[in-house]
């Protein structure tokens, strides 16, 4: 894709020196035609604030180029090479456009072009593209059909652009059913949206299609899109082709449509499993199941957690327990921190601090704990009573000899309590070995907010912290800075 000035107005100076379209563009790319047309007006017709007079590309003098705008202008009722064409159809003045476009059935290649001037701010060039996109688009058919239908769907966001769209749809709807599987295929986004909801809408798809589109697809939309219509075109007996691509999908959105549609299949039970998915919004879906069908998830999960011995405890099954029980449940969580598995550990932590039983003295030695993941959630639980743990024991969990996931723990809680603890835990890690560590420190140095009380002014420790990075302040902050902290020298 063609993004800044630049790149733009080179390749439109490379459409003039006689190099063809298809070598200076991706011609499959929808961006990059919408990018040609904005270059070649710059470049045809230039603004002195855009382009000036000594401007170079390529080592080039560019300031001709208006001239060989006029020449276009001058050429417009006489045989047009491609590249004539392409500039001419980009000009900046509607009157060249207007009266070239109709060459363009002789240059199908040059259709995407058609498509954008469908949306022209002049009237006249918009009525005779739109005349000759609507005798071409049915003639039109694979690869070059996915990119024409992708540069519709981008042209269709301006004012003039849901002629091309509406006509994309009829003619889809009119056409073949090859044509709408070629987009359902495509890279682009935006037109694999557009070619599923129409193939729902004419039913094109079964419900097993659906629903493996559903569980392969990574976008969001087109997983809601197809999974709501897999399930609700379901007929009983093909239940179970519909549900396992749902329920065996890594996306949580379609696990969690494939765990409700278990109420209307009239299959509770198999909903119980799901209750320690990975993912939050699974395990509401299979709690709400089980409730419809009278099976109360909160006695599975006690179930589940009452043994901190068993290997095959799933990992997510403390918080899901903390999700729908109590505070008093908290008395199966805690001999889950001794677990084996360092999820399941991590599980009970983010259970604790889901009930809101995140002891300190209980939690604060898991920051030494060799999961990582176990650390991070015991930091996340104690942040709120950050500014009560003992800084000193947290300093020196920054040492080299720690674990990088331990040290990164002691420093978010360090962070969080502000202050000198703040600026002296960012120091130390500013000579850390590990780049990710020192990646956070510089930030925290820099955003560090002036403690409003309990640092005397002029205090040396930490006019010597700031000597120590110098470098990430500018000479009128670092002045600021040292007024407000009162240090002098």
């Amino acid at each position: 894709m063609i993004r800044d000035f630049p790149a733009r107005w080179a390749t439109a100076g490379r459409l003039m020196d006689g190099e063809p379209v298809h070598t200076v563009i991706d011609t499959a790319d929808a961006a990059a035609w919408t990018a040609l047309d904005i270059g070649i007006r710059e470049w045809v017709q230039p603004q002195p604030t855009l382009l000036p007079s000594r401007a170079r590309i390529d080592g080039r003098r560019i300031a001709w180029n208006r001239n060989a705008g006029l020449k276009v202008v001058r050429r417009v009722h006489a045989p047009l090479s491609e590249n004539e064409l392409v500039l001419a159809l980009c000009h900046l003045d509607g009157r060249i456009r207007e009266a070239v476009i109709d060459r363009v059935a002789h240059f199908p290649e040059l259709l995407p072009l058609v498509v954008i001037r469908c949306a022209d701010w002049a009237a006249p060039v918009r009525e005779r593209a739109r005349t000759l996109l609507a005798d071409a688009l049915p003639r039109v058919s694979g690869p070059d059909l996915v990119t024409l239908a992708a540069l519709v769907l981008r042209v269709a966001r301006r004012g003039q652009g849901a002629f091309a769209r509406d006509l994309l749809d009829r003619t889809l709807r009119q056409g073949t059913q090859e044509n709408v599987e070629a987009l359902l295929a495509s890279e682009d986004r935006a037109t694999r949206r557009f070619a599923h909801r129409l193939a729902i809408q004419e039913r094109l798809l079964s419900p097993a299609r659906l629903a493996r589109a559903a569980s392969g697809d990574d976008d969001v939309v087109i997983q809601d899109v197809c999974a709501g219509a897999a399930i609700a075109t379901v007929r009983d007996s093909a239940y179970h082709e519909v549900l396992g691509p749902l329920l065996g999908s890594r996306q949580p959105r379609v696990r969690s449509a494939g765990v409700t549609a278990l109420r209307r299949a009239g299959r509770p039970a198999q909903a119980q499993p799901f209750l320690a998915d990975r993912s939050g919004l699974v395990r509401a879906c299979a709690r709400w199941v089980l409730r419809q069908h009278g099976t109360d998830p909160l006695l599975l999960y006690r179930a589940l957690c009452a043994d901190p011995s068993a290997l095959d405890l799933p990992p997510a099954a403390p918080l899901g327990l903390a999700e729908c029980g109590s505070r008093t449940d908290a008395v199966l969580l805690v001999p889950l921190l001794g677990h084996p598995s360092g999820a399941v550990r991590a599980g009970a932590v983010a259970g604790l601090r889901v009930l809101d039983r995140a002891d300190t003295e209980l939690l604060l030695p898991l920051l030494d704990d060799p999961s990582p993941a176990v650390a991070r959630e015991a930091a996340t639980a104690l942040l709120p009573s950050a500014d009560r743990l003992p800084e000193a024991w947290l300093t020196l969990r920054l040492t080299a000899n720690r674990p990088v996931h331990t040290r990164k723990a002691a420093f978010r809680l360090l962070r969080a309590r502000g202050g000198v603890a703040q600026l002296r835990a960012a120091v130390q890690l500013l000579t850390d070995e590990d780049p990710r560590l020192k990646a956070l420190a510089g930030p925290a140095i820099q955003l560090w907010v002036v403690p409003p009380a309990g640092v005397p002014r002029g205090d040396a420790e930490v006019a010597a912290l700031l000597d120590r990075c110098t470098h990430l302040f500018s000479d009128y902050v670092l002045a600021r800075l040292r007024q407000e902290l009162g240090i002098t020298g």
